[in-house]
């Protein structure tokens, strides 16, 4: 995991409406990176700005990791389901990352 110094984790549903992840202080620290994992249904995500559709972004399915490497990318994500079926994240925050 190239995260350092993880600062909290969540879960997020994805449904039909574009979600992100936390963005605000965790333990004091604005997060500047994170480790996402797709656990149950296939998405489509951005992470520069742009509002996922379902299709438009890259896909992830199912047992897929998604790295985001700076605060940029942690504050840009954006994520919706690809299909009928609401997806799961699990999403761990660090304070930095390492390639």
């Amino acid at each position: 995991m190239p995260i350092v110094g993880a600062i909290g984790h969540e879960s997020v549903t994805v449904s039909t409406v574009a979600v992100g992840v936390t963005t605000t202080v965790l333990k004091g620290v604005l997060p500047a990176a994170a480790q996402i994992t797709v656990e149950t249904a296939s998405i489509r995500y951005c992470v520069d700005g742009t509002t996922a559709t379902a299709s438009v972004g890259h896909r992830a399915d199912p047992g897929d990791v998604i790295e985001l490497s700076d605060r940029g990318e942690v504050t840009n994500f954006s994520a919706i389901r690809k299909d009928g079926t609401d997806a799961t994240l699990k999403v761990t925050h660090g304070a930095d990352w390492r390639p």
